[in-house]
């Protein structure tokens, strides 16, 4: 019998010890699968497919290794020899075609002319692994035949501009305040997970054609970091590069702040505000904004009944904070997030139980007490 009970211990053994890798195997799978998952719903793109239709054509099927290296004749195939009917227009990076991969992928083309150069590759790639719900993302890249070319993520609805500077007796689009109120939220967590990088990235050319919706209007902000690898690879150019703070040429975090603010200022009034930028102090941008306060004449007409007073209120003192001077007086974007949070759940709140509000909204001097 002691040969017989040893055999059955040991199977017993064998067993308990099969169990436990198994069981280790198990929680291990699932511990990776869920950070995997927490990584692409915190960070990634509000288009999960878009990094699958991505790995498709990529150097591996498992995990990704950088940018995907384009070569200019598929390039060129997707853009049927770069036609101007998939001209989407021009950006700070050149001009933007649309593109249709041989997978299937549509994507968004930006083509200018340059030499091959080694620091590009390395900003792509660089630029590529950020990834948040609010950031257009870069798939890969492009140097052949002298020029660099940068491939992304394509958006079906376009800029915000495009929406808000119709200039057809009926525009298509009617973005109601609350969804102007969500359009502003997503550009600025966009902007704010760009300052809490390490180091930090500033925009230097955030304005309202370089916020992109896609095709549930979901903002996202575009050419981030552009600027920044325009003057890596073309020193010439950095001297040229757009800040729209209007002071002292200083690019930082503030610079992006001012932006954010003249952006809100278009979603307020449905108007291209230009010549906000050449504005050169406080007391003429306070003029400009009190004047059509007092006249009833700052907010987009087409916004009529679709707003609470308080709520718009608060929403052009954030605006105006956002456009103070000196630039230390200018929150952080990390608290304008906050602020348009706040201000979106109390608009969500009040309209709920009062119904939509104000046609119109006269505010004076008391935004500037």
């Amino acid at each position: 019998m002691p040969k017989p009970s040893a055999a059955v211990v040991g199977g017993a053994a064998g067993a308990l010890a099969l169990l436990a890798i198994v069981i280790a195997f198990v929680w291990f799978c699932r511990a990776h699968c869920k950070s995997f998952s927490n990584r692409t719903s915190e960070t990634g793109s509000s288009d999960p497919s878009a990094l699958v239709e991505w790995n498709r054509g990529g150097p591996s099927s498992g995990a990704r290794q950088g940018p995907r290296v384009f070569t200019l004749e598929e390039l060129d195939q997707a853009t049927k020899h770069f036609d101007e009917s998939n001209l989407l227009g021009y950006g700070s990076f050149g001009l933007v075609y649309k593109g249709l991969l041989r997978d299937g992928t549509v994507v968004a083309i930006k083509r200018r002319p340059g030499a091959p150069r080694h620091d590009f590759v390395s900003e792509v790639t660089y630029l590529s692994e950020i990834r948040h719900r609010h950031l257009v993302t870069i798939l890969g890249y492009c140097q052949e035949s002298g020029y660099q070319v940068l491939v992304y993520e394509y958006l079906p609805n376009g800029s915000i501009s495009s929406h808000l500077y119709d200039t057809r007796p009926e525009p298509s689009t009617k973005l109601e305040f609350k969804q102007r109120l969500s359009i502003a939220l997503g550009a600025a967590r966009g902007l704010s997970h760009l300052h809490g990088l390490k180091p930090p990235i500033v925009h230097k050319n955030f304005k309202t054609a370089n916020v992109l919706v896609d095709e549930n209007f979901i903002a996202k902000v575009a050419d981030a970091g552009i600027s920044k690898l325009l003057e890596k690879i073309e020193e010439a150019e950095a001297n040229n590069a757009c800040d729209r703070a209007g002071a002292s040429g200083v690019t930082s975090e503030m610079s992006d702040v001012y932006s954010f603010g003249v952006f809100a200022l278009e979603l307020l009034t449905g108007q291209e505000a230009v010549h906000i930028g050449s504005l050169g102090s406080n007391e003429s941008l306070f003029q400009w904004v009190e004047s059509r306060l007092s006249s009833n004449n700052l907010v987009d007409r087409r916004l009529a009944g679709s707003f609470t007073a308080e709520g718009m209120r608060d929403l052009i003192r954030l605006t105006l904070q956002c456009m103070s001077f000196p630039a230390k007086r200018r929150p952080k974007m990390e608290m304008v997030v906050a602020e348009l949070e706040r201000i979106q759940e109390k608009e969500m709140a009040m309209t709920t139980v009062m119904g939509e509000g104000t046609d119109t909204i006269t505010l004076g001097s008391v935004l500037f007490t």
